[in-house]
């Protein structure tokens, strides 16, 4: 086992294949018993998150060759296929939320324009900057629910469980790539970067928000105003989490394998998945009975 989770980026190709279920296999979007809101809120992120990740993708494999360090360049063709995998299973879990909310299809949409504009007219700086940016906020947001796990998916529906403690274990993993592709074309330009962290996380929760309206006005909470109010405050609290968390990026002698919420003290539920997943067992399910062993033999 990997003494830091960032020593290691091993490309899991996992199909969870959402949008092929029928209606009585699909997931329910609010999957998460422990925590509702918290379902809708990484659903709401995700609208956006897989074309993003095809940004990436397409952002390292078109400067990659300017690369003169073969660690990194080893790490950001990891990167680059962990990212293709995420991509592909959630796109497929938007068009099976648009089953249920009818508005992520065009959500998804926007988002799919929004990433193939940027590569068409946006110029290399930018587009470097924004992943490394992006990034920032997967990998603090991994940590995050990782640590947060019994809060928020103790009890879940256990493909979902599965398909999201998988992604958060792995944008961990990968999390320092896209700052190191960053300092490798741009190491002096370090007031780019901290504007590019600002800039991605306005467009996080712009983003975010917009698909999150949907849903809480959907699952008709708007109808309880008090359950609506949660749901909000839910929102801010989790957006608030990810600025505080975000702090430390700001420094200049920052580096995500430093950050205080990820060191050599690894999050217990990944060290067991990473485990669990290395023995052979089933990645695309993850129920509370294999939470409770895989964390029992950690």
């Amino acid at each position: 086992m990997a003494v830091h989770p960032m020593d290691d980026i091993p490309v899991r190709r996992l199909k969870f294949k959402l949008d092929e279920d029928s209606a009585e296999e699909r997931p329910h979007p609010v999957w998460s018993r422990s925590c509702p809101d918290f379902s809708m809120f990484i659903n709401a992120l995700g609208i956006h998150v897989p074309y993003f990740e095809r940004f990436l993708v397409e952002v390292m494999r078109k400067y990659r060759g300017g690369l003169t360090d073969p660690k990194l360049a080893e790490e950001v063709h990891a990167i680059m296929g962990q990212e293709a995998f995420h991509a592909f299973n959630f796109v497929g879990w938007n068009k099976a939320m648009a089953h249920r909310y009818p508005r992520v299809e065009k959500l998804d949409e926007e988002a799919r324009k929004y990433f193939e504009d940027a590569l068409a007219t946006r110029d290399k700086k930018f587009q470097i900057a924004f992943t490394a940016g992006y990034e920032t906020f997967t990998f603090l947001g991994g940590m995050i629910v990782l640590d947060r796990y019994d809060e928020f998916m103790a009890d879940a529906d256990p493909k979902m469980r599965a398909l999201w403690v998988w992604h958060q274990v792995e944008e961990v993993e990968h999390g320092s790539v896209a700052f190191d592709f960053y300092q490798a074309f741009y190491a002096k330009h370090e007031w780019y970067r901290r504007w590019m962290v600002l800039y991605a996380f306005w467009h996080i929760l712009r983003e975010t928000f917009k698909g999150y309206a949907t849903m809480v006005r959907a699952e008709g909470f708007y109808r309880r105003p008090l359950r609506a109010l949660r749901a909000w405050r839910f929102f801010l609290s989790f957006g608030l989490d990810l600025a505080r968390a975000a702090l430390p990026v700001l420094s200049r002698k920052y580096h995500p394998r430093n950050h205080p919420i990820c060191n050599d003290q690894q999050n217990r539920v990944a060290v067991a998945w990473r485990k669990r997943i290395a023995g052979g067992a089933d990645p695309l399910s993850l129920t509370e009975g294999d939470v409770e062993r895989m964390l029992e033999g950690a």
